[in-house]
Order: structure tokens, then sequence, then C-alpha cells
């Protein structure tokens, strides 16, 4: 049994590293032959066991032709980024450990790993000393997370215990949003029963920034959601003049900082971030800038009780709680996978330097795309102060006749999209393992495309 697992565990390691060593000669997205093979998979269930490594075998054949390889350098779509070398390590020895990281009962390491994590985090990201936090899935469930913390608090304030009552009778709660929120944020409130149609919108600037000015009447029952890192331009909302007027009134504040937050990690994008620790919860991705597998989400709150309160579970008979801070209290889920675990390794091997140099290199490579490309003489959209980059190649359609041409050439892989009247194509730069020959070929093909339709 013991040389069973060892020749399986062996040979996946073998196709593992085989499919990141090939990673950088293969198209970006998958061939009409590699989509074709995935027929394989269509079969009954087999009646009875298969062998684990003829399993593993179709997996690989079938399956690895078929990714997108978003684990290289040459994806810019979705500002999705790759797995560190020692986040991919770390991730294959917890997935060894098959630990719940929910409570320290299950899993001493994984709740010790993600305390030490938390406190870096605040660290490197700014925020203030003695925040609560979670490990959530993602950017939608870490603004729900810390959406539902500011439901807690600001009903709780009026009487009304929302975790036990629900929201039937409870006063109301009014949420502001800019124009341009983004989709997961509006997912979050659906799912909290706040409703996406029912927030109030505010103008943006021409970066997609709010307008403060343009602030509606707000008072203790109102949460305001501001970005950090437009999904489009990557502009930041003016988070010092909005805490002020929202606290003034006694309104929380809660940033979608999911990629955007990072740039608090970078000493020359620090200023992007700026007062946005006066807010009162923050959201972001680890599986983003700080390229840890997926899924591994953020979410802070500035007070550790109110999250708690939000999202902890009726006491359980079964269910031992110790004297350490136990995960399940401050994340939707209760089971679930050690995340911390990856975004403690992420961190550790890169340090606050090396965390540094990632985000100032994907801003830097972002900047060579839009001085390439308005070079050449096409529109660069936006302000490029991060890691998105718009640009437009004339008319809707000979833009989007770019972009398709270019996902077909494969060399890199870039998305579109339409923002402020003007059909783009959007260029995300997020990931380690992005080089400047990366760069420097994937804007050839780009302007090649170009140049072609």
């Amino acid at each position: 049994m013991k040389e069973d697992l060892d020749h399986l565990l062996g040979e996946a390691a073998r196709r593992a590293r085989g499919y990141l060593d090939e990673l950088d000669e293969r198209p970006v997205y998958p061939t009409p032959e590699a989509l074709a093979k995935l027929g394989a998979f269509d079969e009954p269930l087999p009646e009875g066991s298969c062998d684990p490594l003829e399993t593993l075998a179709l997996l690989d054949e079938a399956g690895s032709p078929a990714t997108v390889a978003s684990a290289g350098g040459r994806y810019f779509g979705f500002v999705i980024g790759g797995s560190l070398p020692a986040a991919l390590a770390a991730n294959w020895l917890a997935g060894a450990w098959d630990q719940n990281a929910g409570m320290g009962a299950s899993s001493p390491v994984a709740v010790k790993l993600e305390a030490v994590a938390l406190q870096w985090l605040l660290d490197v990201l700014g925020l203030p000393v003695g925040c609560g936090g979670g490990f959530v899935s993602g950017a939608t469930m870490a603004n729900f997370s810390g959406l539902a913390a500011a439901r807690h608090a600001l009903l709780e304030r009026l009487g009304w215990d929302v975790e036990a009552q629900g929201l039937f009778g409870a006063p109301p709660i009014t949420v502001v949003v800019g124009e341009e929120v983004h989709v997961s944020l509006l997912k979050s409130l659906s799912l909290l029963g706040l409703g996406r149609e029912r927030v109030v919108r505010v103008p943006v600037d021409k970066q997609g920034r709010m307008r403060p000015d343009e602030l509606p009447g707000i008072d203790s029952r109102t949460i305001v959601c501001i970005q950090a890192g437009n999904v489009n331009s990557g502009a930041f909302d003016p988070a010092a003049e909005i805490c002020q007027i929202a606290h003034q009134a006694g309104a929380w504040v809660h940033v979608d900082g999911a990629f955007g937050l990072w740039a608090a990690a970078a000493p020359n994008r620090v200023h992007l971030v700026a007062s946005v620790d006066q807010a009162d919860s923050w959201a972001t991705d680890a599986h983003k800038w700080l390229n840890v597998p997926y899924d591994s989400g953020l979410v802070f709150c500035r007070d550790a009780g109110v999250l708690r309160a939000a999202l902890t579970h009726n006491p359980a008979a079964y269910l031992i709680a110790g004297s350490q801070r136990e995960p399940m209290e401050y994340s939707p889920e209760m089971s679930r996978r050690a995340r911390g675990v990856e975004v403690w390794a992420a961190l550790r091997s890169l340090g606050r330097s090396g965390l540094a140099e990632l985000v100032e290199r994907c801003c830097r490579h972002a900047e060579r795309f839009a001085r390439g490309l308005a070079a050449a003489g096409y529109e660069v959209l936006n302000q490029v102060q991060l890691n998105q980059v718009l640009v437009s190649f004339g008319d809707p359609q000979k833009t989007k006749r770019v972009i398709a041409a270019l996902q077909q050439d494969g060399v890199c892989w870039c998305g579109g999209t339409v923002w402020q009247g003007h059909t783009a194509m959007r260029i995300s730069v997020s990931s380690w393992a992005t080089s400047d020959e990366d760069v420097e070929r994937s804007l050839e093909s780009i302007l090649r495309a170009a140049a072609k339709t």
C-alpha cells in the first residue's frame, strides 16, 4: 500500500512538474484540439474501482492541455495571479495534511499559521493593529463578511439583533456605492438581503473615482462602499474625504480592495491607498497579488468583536472552543481548507522587500504596455497608476477584432471590457512569473494583431 502511494504521488509530482515546464511554450488559451479532448471525460460512472494511476493519467492527458495557462507569465486577464513556488509547495503539503482549519481542536497548526499570517497582513497592508480578520474563498465572500459586520454594527446600535431575528421588520439600512461598483460587492449585498438594486449610486470622475461632492445625505444607518483599485482603470476612491464625511454622520465605510489594497505593500505605490486605513472593514484577495493558489480571500474589520458577532455560530456541545482565535468564528464557513498555510508561506518566502518588488514589478510592466501601445498610436484610456491598462484600437468593432485575433494567436491573453462608453482591451498584470521578456513578446503580439485587423 505504501509503495502504491509513493508511486502515485511521485507520478503526480512528475506530471505537475512537466505541466509547469511546458507553460512557456504552449498557447495561453487551449487550442480547439485540446478542448475537443475534453470529451474523454464524458463517460458513465464506472461500476467498479479504477486504478488511481489511470485516473491521474486521464486527468493530465485530457485535462492539462485544456487549462488556461494563467500560472505562466503571459496571462493578463481578470486580475489573476500565478502561484509563487513557496505557496504552491505549501499547498501540496497542506493538501497532504488534509486539515479542517475551522478550529484549533481540528488543526492546531492551521490556527497558528492563520494567526501569524493575519498579523503580518495587517502590517504589510497598513491596517490598524488589533483588526479582526478572516480567511475566505475570495473577494465576494470577503465583501460579504465585511458587509455582514457593517450590517451587524449598524443594527445593533438600533437595538436589533439581525443574526437572531433576520431582516424582517428590521430598521432599514442605506448602502452607498460608486457608479462603477464591482459586481462582487453587489452580489454580496444580494446575499445579505440588502439588495443589489436598492443601493444609492454616486457619480464618478473620468478615472472611475467616486466623487465626494456628490455623496447623498448620510446618517448612522448608512454603509458607504469605496474602492481601492477600480477593476477597469485601477483608480482609487478618495478615502480621506469619504471617510471623514461618513464618520461624522456615524456611517460605516467598507473598502473593496480586491487587488488594489496590495499597493500598500509597495513604498512607491503606498500613496494610492492614503487614508484607506481610516475605514471600518476591508476586503481583498490573496490569490491576486499575493500569488497564492485559488481560492484565497481575506476580510479585515477594525472591531474584531463585530466581525466575530456577525459570523459566529450558535454554540454546539461537540464544537470544542479553545482559548485561542477560532477561525470559523471569523468567516462564513465552518469546515474549510487551511488557506492560511499558503498565505503564510508566500509572505515568509517573499518578505517585506520581496512583496514590495512583486507589486512594483507588475506596475512597471503595466506602464511598459501603456508606453508601447501609445507610441504605436493607440489610445490608452486610463491613467496607469497601478497594474491595469485599457486601450482602444479605434472604433468598438475594430477593438473587438484585435482582442479576438490576439486570443487566437495564443502568445498572451487579454480580455475586453466596456468602460465609460469605450470598448477596450483590458490588460491586468498580476503574476510573479511575468518577465520583461514576457511583456515584450506580448506587446509585439498585440501590435501584430492590431496591424492585421
